[in-house]
């Protein structure tokens, strides 16, 4: 079923009154140059310490008061009405959330800011995300500071996204939605033009878990393989088959789909093996079928492995559920592009089979994740994540700011 947005859900356009809050042209210079910072040191998660160092150095120049998460990585800084040292309201804060850390792969990009770390890179867009937050918080604490801050918001960089379960988890038991009505985020997007959001109500992401799989039997010569288990047989039927059985143990519209990753197996050519491993991913579109896929997976194994008589040993790693954007927020923040860009500046997405530890906090708060357009104008080269070539439009970091600094000033207005 199609979740797309109305068009009609807009409270205010480009043709009334603006909102305050526009980004200075020093201060998109000085978002840049600390985006290519972040992008020349990428730091793996929970080893955030420069990032989360650097971070905590500007917002406190900017007056504000951040607080370091309790893993020494990560940090939220809460903007209150009226100035830094006002007290807190009862109305519940709007969160603006990032993400700090980088992958382990190799930069490979030929630009004056390539990583400085070998087998680092910001791949995945993360400096950018952290950038646009860092952004809206100066831009927040400037409107605070000359009474144009409505109610607070709270600023939240979070570390290890790409370590399952996620930090998310880690961030929620130190307290960081305490005191917060609503979370807003945006992941870069390099389909989408710079300058512009996808965005839908529902499913965004789907839900990503990790399987190791052990199969062991007591080995033998390949010329008597009816005398022993015939290991590689089992493995390659485990492969094919395990994801066969899902696909008729769940609905099809769930999108539930195994692939395998790795498969190791002996040493020689005339040796059956006593041990193999497997190991994989689970994605799924439908949180429900997400929640038994751990049973579902383990009785198809059994299944298959039995028939071959190997004996196995399954690890399933829970990972992320779906994000699921709640209505209201999405809506929000469709209209907080449209009050900065015009109607032209969102447009519908689809779900993604990739994963996004920003779902755990929508376990707790309603929220909503935007796909924040990076590709530059015209540019029609395939572009994709987590790849050592990624790159992005600079003129993006601006339109994140703008998007969140105008949802923050929005917010206020639906109570």
């Amino acid at each position: 079923m199609s979740q797309l947005l109305s068009p009609e859900s807009s409270i205010r356009t480009t043709g009334e009154t603006p909102l305050p809050g526009a980004v200075p042209e020093a201060l998109r210079a000085e978002l840049i140059a600390f985006r290519r910072d972040l992008h020349m040191h990428p730091e793996l998660g929970h080893q955030e310490f420069r990032t989360t160092a650097a971070l905590k150095e500007r917002l406190e120049k900017a007056g504000l008061t951040p607080r370091v998460l309790p893993g020494g990585t990560g940090l939220i800084c809460d903007i209150h009405p009226g100035g830094v040292d006002a007290k807190r309201g009862v109305r519940p804060m709007l969160a603006l959330r990032a993400d700090i850390d980088a992958l382990p792969i190799p930069d490979t990009k030929t630009v004056p800011y390539r990583s400085t770390v070998p087998d680092r890179a910001h791949a995945c867009g993360h400096d950018v995300h952290t950038t646009a937050v860092l952004g809206a918080g100066l831009v927040l604490a400037d409107l605070a500071r000359r009474g144009g801050l409505p109610h607070s918001v709270r600023l939240l960089f979070q570390p290890a996204e790409e370590v399952l379960p996620g930090g998310a988890t880690d961030a929620i038991e130190a307290g960081v939605l305490e005191g917060v009505g609503r979370i807003v985020a945006v992941h870069c997007d390099p389909k989408v033009e710079a300058g512009r959001i996808g965005l839908r109500a529902g499913p965004i992401t789907s839900a990503c878990d990790r399987l190791e799989l052990s199969l062991d039997g007591p080995g033998g010569h390949t010329a008597r393989p009816h005398l022993t288990t015939d290991l590689v047989t089992a493995a390659a039927k485990i492969v094919t088959e395990v994801p066969a059985v899902l696909s008729r143990r769940v609905d099809t519209r769930a999108g539930l789909a195994l692939t395998w990753g790795r498969l190791e197996a002996g040493h020689a050519p005339n040796v059956i093996p006593q041990h193999a491993e497997l190991s994989g991913t689970i994605r799924c579109l439908d949180l429900p079928a997400w929640r038994i896929a751990p049973d579902l997976v383990h009785a198809a194994i059994d299944e298959v492995a039995t028939l071959h008589r190997a004996k196995f040993e399954l690890n399933y790693i829970r990972g992320v559920p779906p994000v699921v954007n709640e209505r209201t927020t999405a809506e929000l923040l469709r209209d907080a592009m449209v009050a900065r860009r015009g109607h032209g500046s969102v447009e519908d997405t689809e779900q993604s089979l990739g994963g996004e530890d920003f779902s755990w906090y929508l376990e707790h708060v309603p929220g909503a994740m935007a796909r924040l357009g990076v590709r530059p104008p015209g540019d029609r080269a395939p572009r994709d994540l987590h790849q050592g070539d990624f790159d992005v439009d600079e003129s993006a970091i601006a339109a994140g700011v703008e998007l969140f600094t105008a949802a923050a000033l929005l917010d206020a207005e639906r109570e």
